[in-house]
């Protein structure tokens, strides 16, 4: 058996280890290593998975947000609702921007922005709200996309960890997330289900005129070469590694479902178990599983997590401290937040090896292992 790891990276380049090769050692060749034709053609065929207009690849998924929040046009103080319970990128912009993050609640179930909690924190300064589909789960956008229009509220979606999900709308139709908002960003980190070999990111968009500011802000502030209209940033995808991620994106599907499969196994594995609560799958997402978070009941998170290093099985903990208690947000005075939801989760949550690459045997050992220190 294989040294288990959280992500097994190089067992997934083995398999494409060919096609990668090459892609890599024809953009040295060319030497376009900046806006080489490879990152023009991976935001055509992205925008076409997606089913939106625009894709505007950018440096990494932090600069992705960044960007999102600066071409909603929004200043010092408009505060911008999210919730705690995510990766600090998410809220880090926010304060990088000077505006001001509300947190809310997640939902108990799916670990995702309550919707209720959104409604109860919306005020006039309300001026964005950021939904993170975490984990692979989608946001439940349907009645958030409805609350947001009645208050005239831009939604810019954090698809960081959910790219190749969809959600389905009451009415029966379909679409990816990160296509729902007026913005979606994603992340290309490489333990993402479609990550690269280093950082990367993108920015979608419907709107044309929002498209157009994206590309400016990402490049400068520029649209004209050396003729800068407004203060930008210098975000961009390499083309090494686009040319990589257009080899991945043909290949997100199946990732996916191998995710899915490994998920299965231990649903199957832990769903007896009084003390083990398995990821709920909201009906009307299709969950990618970027992650496999257990809730633990009455268990010690931390021994077990210590117990299972001790046996070779990695594990992780997302995340031991919200964001509203993060000490780089102190200044905003939300450690005192009650969010009940996101205190208990903090607690009891750890997520478990999941990745395309794992075998039965490996699985087996995982889930065998787990039942015997949960007991």
């Amino acid at each position: 058996m294989h040294n288990l790891q959280m992500v097994d990276l190089k067992r997934q380049y083995h398999k494409i280890k060919n096609e990668i090769d090459t892609a890599v050692l024809n953009v040295i060749e060319s030497t376009a290593f900046i806006n080489g034709p490879d990152v023009n053609h991976f935001a055509t065929e992205l925008a076409t998975y997606l089913g939106v207009k625009h894709v505007i690849p950018c440096a990494n998924g932090t600069d992705a947000l960044q960007i999102a929040l600066m071409a909603l046009g929004l200043k010092p103080g408009d505060e911008v609702i999210t919730p705690s319970y995510t990766y600090i990128a998410t809220v880090e912009v926010v304060a990088l921007l000077r505006l001001t993050p509300v947190f809310v609640d997640v939902d108990a179930d799916t670990f995702t922005m309550n919707i209720d909690s959104v409604k109860a924190a919306i005020t006039p300064k309300t001026k964005a709200i950021i939904p993170v589909h975490l984990y692979g789960q989608s946001v439940d956008m349907a009645p958030l996309l409805e609350l947001a229009k009645a208050h005239n509220i831009p939604v810019v979606e954090d698809n960081a960890q959910a790219i190749g999900g969809t959600y389905t709308f009451p009415d029966g139709h379909t679409v990816k997330t990160g296509s729902m908002g007026i913005i979606g960003c994603t992340s290309f980190f490489p333990s993402k289900n479609l990550g690269g070999y280093g950082d990367g990111g993108a920015i979608f968009t419907n709107d044309d005129a929002l498209a157009e500011t994206l590309k400016m802000i990402a490049n400068h502030g520029q649209k004209t070469r050396y003729y800068h209209e407004m203060v930008g940033c210098n975000s961009r995808l390499d083309t090494i590694q686009a040319a990589i991620l257009r080899i991945k994106l043909r290949k997100l599907d199946e990732y996916c479902t191998a995710r899915r499969v490994a998920a299965d196994y231990y649903d199957n594995a832990f769903k007896n178990n009084p003390k083990i609560v398995t990821p709920y799958r909201a009906p009307y997402s299709y969950h990618v599983f970027h992650q496999y978070t257990l809730q633990l009941k009455g268990v010690d998170r931390d021994a077990l997590q210590q117990q299972l290093a001790d046996r070779k099985i990695p594990s992780m903990i997302y995340y031991p401290v919200p964001s509203h208690k993060q000490n780089m947000l102190k200044e905003f005075n939300t450690a005192g937040l009650k969010l009940p939801v996101t205190d208990m989760l903090q607690d009891c949550v750890i997520s478990l090896p999941i990745h395309t690459e794992l075998t039965t045997e490996e699985l087996h050992f995982i889930t065998t292992n787990v039942l015997e220190l949960v007991g």
